[in-house]
């Protein structure tokens, strides 16, 4: 279980204050442009630091961790991967800086085999389709083998059908691994789609998340002026 406690973020006219747990397997945040997602994603991972309270994973104060030593994995908008790397060198960077061994080697394959990419080794990215990409970034993900995973909106430059398939692979993921998921979303419908519960960030606060299908069909009125003419799902 993921804890936010009694956090407080200042950078500047900035502020944003959180103090909440996300117990379900897949969390949505969702809110404005600008209220601060992604950065409580960056708090989450320990690119950026709280001006107060910590954060905790199972009851373990994780806030001094570096990120490298969090048990948090994270997807960018970018998928984050080397351009000049292969698929195979890409892969290998979760888990050695060296030639991957046996053993390494057969968790890649199975990793490519999990996201539909055997065959796909030697290819670089700019060889590979937008949601290919996005696969190779998830599969990174399952090398690093750590429980928490953040989205950032990995699949935002895809087409509606893709980025349906691959939102199903995230939550196919989290149900086979026990992986706990918390993703940022402009979209309602990603997060009816996959989020089981779903928090709301705006004016400088993170709520308490609620079942997302409930909080989309009487949403309260911070959300509902920025869903604006959105149909709940």
């Amino acid at each position: 279980m993921l804890t936010l406690d009694q956090i407080t973020l200042a950078q500047g006219p900035f502020s944003l204050v959180a103090d909440v747990s996300f117990n379900d397997p897949i969390t949505a945040l969702i809110g404005p442009s600008g209220a601060g997602k992604s950065t409580l994603l960056n708090l989450i991972a320990g690119f950026v630091a709280p001006s107060q309270g910590c954060v905790l994973w199972n009851g373990r104060d994780i806030s001094k961790l570096p990120p490298a030593q969090r048990p948090v994995s994270m997807l960018f908008q970018d998928n984050n991967l080397f351009p000049h790397l292969a698929v195979w060198e890409n892969l290998a960077l979760a888990l050695t800086h060296r030639r991957p061994n046996a053993k390494q080697s057969a968790q890649m394959k199975q990793a490519l085999s999990r996201v539909g990419l055997v065959g796909y080794e030697t290819r670089k990215p700019g060889a590979l389709s937008g949601g290919q990409q996005s696969r190779v970034a998830l599969a990174r993900v399952l090398l690093q083998a750590r429980p928490l995973m953040l989205l950032d909106e990995p699949f935002a430059v895809l087409g509606p059908a893709l980025k349906q398939e691959m939102l199903d692979l995230v939550a196919e993921i989290s149900a086979e691994t026990g992986m706990h998921v918390v993703m940022v979303s402009h979209d309602p419908q990603d997060a009816a789609r996959i989020a089981t519960g779903t928090a709301v960030v705006d004016e400088g606060r993170v709520s308490a998340p609620m079942p997302t299908r409930a909080l989309l069909e009487n949403p309260p009125a911070g959300l509902k002026a920025y869903l604006g003419a959105t149909q709940a799902p």
